[in-house]
């Protein structure tokens, strides 16, 4: 599949089902091109044809946030289709606690890892890769899919909203993830660029869980503003359904 040269491309990753589906759909009903990343390629191609049938010009490739090697081979395909990259969601994570404990001490090194490696050192190798083909974008838009939970200033109140939900693996990965959305944007000031972390919402994903008072079509509204946002559009920003959140 190719594109007009003024028609825009996305890749998303963790898109064949969930927010990341649902943030595809969208943007493709917006007319852009949209790439689902999947660990299973199968999955994708399937999610790919159903977004097809649905209207949208989609595309999967095999992306695996726990192998370098694919973070190559997305680069290659992306060029080789397109030659640029106008919006990267940085959509796929995990959870490997129980997000309503408090396990700071007793959580594992091994938990602490392998969260942190999904959610935090793999977004940061993906967005490097992939900064030279959004630079050719007239309008780059870099999403973070982060969460609430990452704020420490919320995590502090007396009386916090959050109170209950002090998972540390988790919670700190997005705390960290946030930190890379406020440094690129601000390496990336000058540039036609904006970089900014999401927080969707509490989902009924199978991250969220069937308690989640909002659905999967609401959870991927601050993603799809984010991704489309105009010229005089926040940038390092926190933003949850058009309002910042507290770092």
């Amino acid at each position: 599949m190719s594109i007009p040269v003024n028609e825009k491309v996305a890749f998303i990753s963790g898109a064949n089902r969930g927010i990341g589906y649902q943030t595809a759909l969208e943007l493709g009903q917006q007319g852009i091109t949209v790439v689902i990343g999947a660990r299973d390629l199968q999955k994708g191609q399937e999610a790919a044809n159903k977004l097809n049938a649905a209207g949208v010009k989609a595309l999967a490739v095999a992306f695996d946030a726990d192998d370098a090697s694919s973070f190559d081979q997305v680069y290659q395909y992306l060029d080789h289709h397109f030659g640029k990259l106008d919006i990267l969601i940085n959509n796929a994570g995990i959870a490997k606690e129980a997000l309503m404990s408090e396990n700071s001490s007793t959580v594992s090194q091994a938990v602490l890892k392998e969260t942190f490696e999904t959610n935090f050192f793999s977004v940061i190798a993906l967005t490097q890769k992939l900064l030279p083909l959004i630079r050719k974008s007239s309008a780059g838009r870099i999403v973070n899919l982060s969460s609430i939970l990452g704020s420490l200033t919320l995590h502090s109140l007396e009386n916090s909203p959050i109170d209950p939900a002090k998972s540390l693996a988790y919670n700190a990965s997005k705390t960290a993830l946030n930190a890379f959305t406020v440094h690129l944007a601000h390496e990336l000031r000058d540039t036609n660029i904006k970089v900014n972390s999401a927080h969707p919402g509490w989902v009924k994903t199978e991250l969220g869980g069937d308690a989640a008072p909002m659905e999967v079509v609401d959870g991927a509204k601050t993603s799809v503003a984010l991704a489309t946002l105009a010229a005089d559009g926040p940038t390092g920003a926190f933003i949850h359904a058009g309002d910042p959140l507290p770092w």
